[in-house]
């Protein structure tokens, strides 16, 4: 088992369920579908997340209050996004207060859409990244699905459109191994087929079966 007072804590951040993952819209149905659908994908991350070799502790972050209950009920820790202010604002939020308590060794942030994500590729990728500051681009090439501070240093992310070129372009080393469940994040319809033909976790199977 993991170390729980050291070590690699992975960031999650989550929008509230009324904002997130406009372009899914239609692969679960609207309203009460369509949150759970973007639960169920999240579920799924963490899950996989927790289970990855080389991961001390996830947390979320996230103002959502049904997420937050979810999150807590499955024994995860959860942050208010206090910030408010887009996803880099509540990575940052959440790796100041990991170092302000001095238990994380090194930070990372990884997209909590990726609901095909493998514990043995994200370890193999975390293995590859060294110490270095690094990042997975998504399968497109054009965004991050994970990002590694190195050892000791901040997290800096840069997410948004065009973050890959952005994080390569801040010294991040870019991670290209073969981990197609750790690069495939679910934006669109055509995205979850793409996590479905991978695999989906249990979570997000249900909601779209």
């Amino acid at each position: 088992m993991a170390d729980v007072t050291a070590g690699l804590y992975l960031i999650v951040p989550i929008k509230p369920l009324h904002l997130a993952k406009s372009r899914l819209l239609g692969a679960a149905g609207r309203g009460a579908a369509h949150a759970d659908l973007v639960t169920a994908v999240a579920l799924d991350t963490v899950t996989a997340a927790r289970r990855a070799a080389g991961v001390a502790g996830v947390v979320v972050v996230t103002s959502d209050p049904t997420l937050t209950e979810t999150f807590a009920a499955e024994g995860v820790e959860v942050l208010p996004d206090t910030p408010a202010a887009g996803l880099n604002a509540a990575l940052r939020h959440g790796d100041a207060q990991l170092r302000r308590r001095g238990i994380a060794t090194r930070i990372g942030a990884l997209q909590a859409d990726l609901p095909a994500l493998r514990p043995a590729e994200l370890a193999a990728a975390i293995a590859a990244a060294g110490d270095d500051r690094s990042f997975c681009p998504d399968r497109h090439g054009t965004g991050t699905t994970l990002l590694l501070a190195e050892r000791g240093g901040p997290l800096a992310p840069l997410f948004g459109p065009g973050s890959a070129d952005a994080h390569a372009d801040s010294g991040a080393k870019t991670l290209l191994g073969q981990w197609d469940s750790l690069r495939c994040d679910v934006d669109t319809e055509a995205d979850l087929a793409a996590a479905a033909a991978l695999g989906l976790g249990p979570h997000t199977a249900r909601r779209v079966s």
